[in-house]
């Protein structure tokens, strides 16, 4: 059965990171769309089709939270999440599924399930149970991070340069969020990509790099440092 893959200090009210999502969907035109939506909120979106590829993709620590279906070709969903929770993987879950009775809701969460959400279901509710596990994890997109001069507000998806507003590309905004919101630690070429680039989005070989070289031609000179090979940081 073929499986499908898709291809420091701070001066901050709660630090914010870049979520990634497994989305486990056999309904492509759902899950293609459910992606769409989902990055457009700021979300990485990695997608699998199957209940083997979930347990092979949740078998490393990639993902901050997974999107589940019951009702997968391969193996049932609450099998799924069964045998995560049997493994002792803690990250959320919420079952995103056509089965509405009480009794197959209950069994979902009692078998580990953070939220329970029956198709059909509004775009809006599912982002809104998103951001509940957002903060709960402590990670929702709600902080104003200040470095120098150099100030990111990552609810209004803005930055600015002493106190005026700087324009940047979708790519080089998430570059800049994830070395600003681990300033003081190094971040590795391997680390930003996983940040940015989903399962099957083509790469180029320097697309880091190109990224970071446009960042310093609009921020203060030494802002982004490099340490000769290992990786980029921003020191507070």
């Amino acid at each position: 059965m073929l499986c499908l893959v898709s291809d420091f200090k701070l001066n901050v009210s709660k630090i914010a990171v870049i979520m990634r999502i497994l989305l486990v969907e056999d309904d492509l035109p759902l899950a293609q769309g459910l992606q769409i939506s989902l990055r457009h909120e700021g979300f990485v979106v990695d997608h699998v089709s199957c209940g083997k590829g979930a347990l092979a993709a949740l078998s490393y620590p990639d993902h901050d939270m997974a999107i589940l279906d019951l009702g997968l070709p391969d193996i049932d969903g609450l099998k799924v999440l069964e045998q995560v929770r049997n493994k002792k993987l803690s990250l959320p879950i919420i079952i995103l599924t056509a089965r509405d009775t009480i009794d197959e809701k209950v069994q979902g969460l009692d078998l580990g399930a953070d939220d329970y959400l029956v198709k059909p279901f509004e775009l809006s509710e599912l982002i809104a149970r998103l951001r509940v596990i957002e903060r709960r994890l402590g990670t929702a997109n709600s902080a104003i991070i200040k470095i120098k001069q150099v100030q990111m507000d990552t609810a209004a998806h803005k930055v600015k340069l002493d106190q005026q507003d700087i324009t940047l590309s979708k790519k080089e905004y998430m570059v800049l969020k994830t070395l600003m919101e681990n300033a003081g630690r190094i971040q590795s070429r391997e680390q930003i990509e996983s940040r940015l680039y989903e399962w099957g989005e083509e790469i180029a070989s320097n697309a880091v790099e190109v990224h970071i070289s446009n960042l310093r031609k609009k921020l203060p000179e030494q802002f982004i440092q490099t340490i000769r090979g290992v990786g980029y940081t921003v020191n507070v």
